[in-house]
């Protein structure tokens, strides 16, 4: 009689007794990647990438194409492989989104038929369908990283594209074995959004590695030929978008100006936002200057120039250019919302500024500016903090602690076992069933 098999059946066919392997080998997701570098998903995947394959792990990225990178190249460790969308005239973003997955599942399969692995590590609700695929026909576990909610982003969901990236995000939450999330405000986000059940999510925070931003730049300081000397450099980085304020930055501009009229504000990044920024700050004249896109070496010589870096974000899951700041020992200015607020402790490693409120904003950083004793506190504050907690190497550590509890769960599952046909396995199985059924067992002494 003719039965249907998985795929995962030629692969696991045989084996009769699984271990939990010491070096795990791990296929990411992302739709983002060095050097495609949308926002700070990329440095994300990237930097958490070379931490685990500093401690002997094998990670294998599918990413989306990006022109002058290579398709296939093996880079400190990490294999990166990169894939064209089907070239095919779309709509609008979901349709491409869904022709990105189509060919990261055709690179893929053949990739996991002809290795065995442990975890597949979807980021974001772009890869979501890609990595439901390979999770069922290879009966892998799926971890999901949630790094940021279309609800949260717009403050609500006002349109049929936002309600449906909204479903896809519950879809992924709902197929993940885990998921991270890199802040308390991050799990309070998907726990109501989603529903998620509070054992299944991890807080595990972003990163930095912390002597990348203390070492000088490879080709040396770089000339800024928009700051004058006796400019006190005021410096944003980040993407140009509603959710990151920099509108309200520019308003507490005013404020500073008055006090500190040689005050500079630098404005790195590009987003939709950046011509009606241009608009607003025309007022300022020449005391703020936008520099697009920077270069490393860049970014660490106005880092190093500047006297505060400020985050104004009205929405923010995280913020690694805190991190940065702080790594960097730049006094630092954020205001008190979602993941920032987590991460700045006011007065102590950096300063909180009302969200929305540019006048709050303005007084932090005339205090930052006026207030040297203040200044150097925050600066060694920022850098406890950094090294004992934000270090890429502890969080991949962590992380990887995850993945092996996660592979334990599995092989004690009827996942580990060989695939047989779809009429004998549910066609959506819940995980959270399974280990309530298994609790169950074990309190009644059913299984030892």
């Amino acid at each position: 009689m003719h039965k249907t098999i998985f795929l995962s059946e030629k692969i696991k066919s045989n084996k009769t007794i699984k271990k939990e392997r010491d070096i795990l080998r791990v296929l990411m997701l992302s739709w983002e990647f060095p050097p495609k570098s949308v926002g700070g998903l990329a440095r994300h995947v990237n930097d958490l990438s070379l931490a685990m394959v500093d401690q002997g792990h094998e990670i294998h990225i599918i990413t989306c194409a990006f022109e002058g990178a290579p398709l296939r190249e093996t880079k400190d460790g990490v294999h990166i492989y990169r894939v064209h969308p089907y070239s095919i005239q779309t709509p609008n973003f979901l349709h491409w989104t869904q022709h990105l997955n189509f060919a990261m599942l055709e690179k893929a399969v053949p990739l996991l038929s002809s290795k065995e692995f442990d975890i597949i590590h979807a980021h974001d609700w772009l890869v979501a369908f890609a990595g439901r695929a390979l999770k069922h026909s290879f009966r892998l576990p799926l971890i999901a990283t949630i790094h940021a909610t279309e609800c949260g982003r717009n403050g609500g969901l006002y349109s049929d594209t936002q309600r449906y990236i909204n479903s896809v995000e519950w879809f992924l939450t709902y197929e993940a074995w885990k998921v991270i999330v890199c802040s308390k405000h991050m799990e309070n986000e998907v726990k109501s959004l989603f529903g998620v059940p509070g054992d299944k999510v991890e807080i595990l925070p972003n990163g930095i590695f912390p002597h990348k931003f203390k070492e000088p730049p490879e080709k040396g300081w770089v000339d800024i030929p928009y700051l004058n000397n006796n400019d006190r450099v005021i410096l944003f980085v980040g993407r140009l978008v509603q959710e990151k304020g920099v509108h309200i930055l520019l308003e507490a501009a005013h404020k500073v100006l008055h006090s500190v009229p040689n005050a500079k504000f630098v404005i790195v990044g590009k987003g939709p936002m950046e011509e009606h920024l241009k608009h607003i700050a025309s007022s300022l004249g020449d005391r703020v200057h936008f520099t697009g896109y920077a270069s490393d070496d860049e970014l660490k010589t106005l880092y190093k120039r500047a006297e505060t870096a400020v985050f104004p974000s009205l929405y923010e899951p995280f913020g690694i250019v805190a991190l940065e700041a702080m790594a960097t020992e730049t006094p630092l200015v954020v205001s008190d919302t979602g993941g920032l607020s987590e991460i700045v402790k006011h007065g102590q490693n950096g300063l909180k500024a009302y969200p929305g409120n540019a006048n709050s904003l303005a007084d932090n950083i005339l205090a930052a500016l006026h207030d040297k004793k203040l200044a150097a506190n925050l600066i060694r504050h920022a850098t406890s903090s950094i090294n004992n907690k934000y270090d890429w190497n502890k969080i991949a550590s962590k992380t990887l602690a995850i993945y092996q509890d996660v592979r334990s769960e599995y092989e004690e599952s009827s996942w580990s076992m060989p695939a047989v046909a779809f009429t004998e396995i549910p066609e959506r199985y819940s995980l959270v069933e399974e280990r309530i059924k298994n609790q169950n067992l074990r309190a009644r002494g059913e299984v030892h």
